[in-house]
């Protein structure tokens, strides 16, 4: 399908991120807030709401659907939605659907999910230590995730572990990641910290890792050749030849990524982001429920809205002040 979304800079939007709900079933100390208030469930779009409106962009000519949260499988009768996107996987207009996670729920759904057509999942991990775990997670327990991780690979999907830089926290893990992931075969990529809502407790600039130094550790280590493969995301990838492992590294602020950018956010009330790193958005949730017989008002809400979308970001750490930071949380656009 020739894609109808293309934005101003000729790039063509074939990539849709979707949060299905603000909730999570953990505190992720560069995430979430430990006390948070979460939005009105009367707010958030419906499961049939999040079918039509991915349909939609489906006909628009995106390609792949990522679920998010907050954590997406903590949303209730969420399978029902996945396996309405099924359709769209059977016709060979959806190329691939697929998840982020914090693995914790995924021993109750993997098998589920991989009947639904779910054949890659990304997996939050940012330690193996439980007592680390505990604390950047605030409620989460290690054990629980590992369970999730070996059920995904039991269905046969293919995992892919997030882990998120931070500075004096997983620094000494770096090589026990790698070598972890190596084992299992599994692909990492690793994530800078980005300035995304008030954590209150919590100070961005002292997490803040950034991964040239990160890549520069592994050069000491390992031969490093960067590849040219694409995967619709941010990640840029190099393999480690001892090992012949695939690493992504995911900058946001030492290097933006934004140049060949294919993709939109949507919340899980309905609001449309063009780009992470920007307030700009379009709200998709009016035309979607004042006209419940017709899709031309959303069509023409979206087509306008990807019209908007800007050439990048303005995240920034420089003068050690985080320019560019965001005032909503990452869980309410969706991870």
């Amino acid at each position: 399908m020739t894609p109808r979304l293309t934005d101003p800079f000729e790039r063509a939007i074939t990539y849709l991120r979707v949060s299905v709900t603000d909730r999570c079933d953990f505190r992720c100390t560069y995430c979430m807030a430990e006390n948070m208030t979460f939005l009105p469930k009367k707010e958030l779009l419906t499961l049939e709401e999040l079918d039509r409106m991915c349909s939609t962009f489906v006909g628009l000519g995106v390609e792949k659907l990522r679920i998010t949260g907050g954590e997406p499988l903590v949303r209730r009768d969420i399978m029902t939605f996945f396996r309405s996107m099924t359709r769209h996987l059977d016709a060979g207009t959806l190329k691939e659907l697929t998840l982020t996670t914090n693995g914790s729920q995924l021993a109750r759904f993997a098998d589920d999910l991989w009947d639904a057509g779910v054949r890659r999942v990304n997996i939050s991990l940012d330690t193996l230590d439980d007592d680390r775990f505990a604390q950047i997670t605030r409620w989460g327990r290690l054990p629980q995730v590992m369970k999730g991780i070996e059920a995904a690979r039991n269905a046969g999907m293919r995992i892919k572990i997030n882990t998120v830089a931070l500075k004096g926290f997983n620094e000494d893990e770096l090589f026990t990641l790698v070598d972890w992931c190596a084992r299992e075969d599994m692909d990492l990529t690793f994530i800078e910290v980005m300035p995304m809502g008030d954590m209150g407790e919590v100070d961005r600039l002292d997490q803040y890792w950034p991964l040239s130094d990160l890549r520069a550790r592994l050069a000491e280590r390992y031969t490093l050749t960067d590849l040219p493969e694409r995967t619709g995301g941010p990640a840029r990838y190099v393999r480690l030849e001892e090992t012949d492992q695939k690493i992504g590294f995911i900058t946001p602020l030492t290097h933006n990524f934004c140049e060949s950018c294919n993709r939109v956010r949507l919340t899980c009330t309905g609001e449309l982001f063009m780009c992470l790193g920007q307030e700009d958005m379009a709200d998709l949730r009016t035309p979607l429920r004042n006209f419940p017989d017709t899709d031309a008002p959303l069509v023409s809400a979206i087509e306008k809205a990807i019209g908007r979308k800007p050439k990048g970001h303005d995240f920034d750490y420089s003068r050690q002040r985080a320019d560019g930071q965001m005032t909503r949380h990452m869980s309410h656009t969706g991870g």
